[in-house]
């Protein structure tokens, strides 16, 4: 359990004396800049779990209320700033290793979720046990057998918690087949053609079940999460806005300039100038659990400062979903 201010915290899950592939550390060490004044784009899978006080965190410009018992899950490459007042976190990150051999979806717990009742008690209790066996054991087979052990049994509890017991519909499985594509294949083309072919489907039965999930073609779908990487790198990074655009595939800064503002209503550098401004402290209730169907049809919007982006597209949804220069990583 660890602070983003300056109350102690207490001794267990400010290091780790066992391998990084499972650690917990303290909430203030995924940032810099104990004012969290730029986001940090996250490098490793993450479970945040609050345990006292109140605050914010953003998180792919969504501000998602934080009190004990929230339960954040951040995947890699997501961007994340906590804002407002001051809240005590654990968190657990690991890597993907960590959980081979085991048969889990460690994309199953969703982005947000507030814990009670037993679910509380018993994540909490599984969280604080991880935490303290991080410090106590030193780095060996068994220690990190152990670690992989509790991790895998985390997730799998969260799994269960967030199951959806429905048989998913034939859309719905090819559109998350497209999603995992998209999220591979979105630096290099944009073109829903090429995803058609490596998926071994029509451009149309790619269309149809976008819009059947989510109410938007395909295309969009794909601009989204171009759009929706512009504004991490953007929010997160120093790197020049022509170089972030050449990133993303567009040889022309103009180019990249109007699909951002086409997408986000924004243009890159007016975007960015926002996202360096304080953060607002206010606490804005997020949308619940949603279906694909969301407000806004999921588009990705940076909203005014201090409220809910409209966040883009995400490989899951479930929130209220090369090293760059100069960038603030966790």
């Amino acid at each position: 359990m660890v602070s983003t201010g300056s109350s102690p915290a207490p001794p267990f899950g400010t290091a780790s004396p066992v391998t990084d592939e499972i650690a917990t550390f303290a909430l203030a060490d995924l940032s810099r800049d104990p004012g969290w004044r730029q986001p940090v784009i996250v490098e490793q899978e993450l479970l945040i779990l609050t345990t006292r006080g109140h605050g914010d965190a953003e998180l792919d410009f969504h501000l998602l209320p934080c009190r004990p018992g929230t339960l954040l899950r951040v995947r890699p490459g997501q961007v994340l700033r906590c804002v407002g007042p001051q809240f005590d976190a654990t968190v657990v990150s690991w890597e993907p290793e960590a959980l081979r051999g085991f048969d889990i979806d460690a994309d199953a717990p969703v982005t947000w979720r507030q814990l009670a009742g037993e679910d509380e008690d018993a994540v909490i209790t599984e969280v604080s046990q991880l935490a303290v066996d991080c410090q106590r054991h030193p780095d060996s087979r068994t220690a990190r057998a152990l670690l992989r052990h509790q991790l895998a049994v985390l997730l799998l509890r969260l799994a269960l918690a967030s199951a959806d017991r429905s048989e998913p519909r034939p859309e719905e499985e090819t559109f998350h087949r497209f999603c995992r594509e998209v999220e591979h294949g979105y630096p290099r083309t944009r073109r829903v053609e090429d995803y058609a072919l490596g998926l071994r489907c029509s451009v149309r039965t790619l269309t149809r079940a976008c819009l059947a999930v989510t109410g938007r073609s395909a295309k969009q779908i794909i601009d989204e999460r171009v759009a929706l990487q512009a504004g991490r790198l953007l929010a997160a990074t120093d790197q020049p806005i022509a170089e972030i655009g050449r990133q993303l595939g567009f040889t022309e800064p103009t180019n990249f300039g109007r699909f951002f503002t086409r997408e986000v209503g924004v243009s890159p550098g007016a975007f960015r100038a926002a996202r360096l401004q304080p953060a607002a402290g206010r606490v804005v209730r997020p949308r619940p659990p949603a279906e694909p169907t969301g407000a806004n049809g999921g588009r990705f919007r940076p909203g005014a400062l201090g409220e809910p982006a409209n966040g883009g597209h995400s490989g899951r949804p479930g929130s209220p979903a090369g090293p760059a220069r100069g960038t603030g990583r966790a």
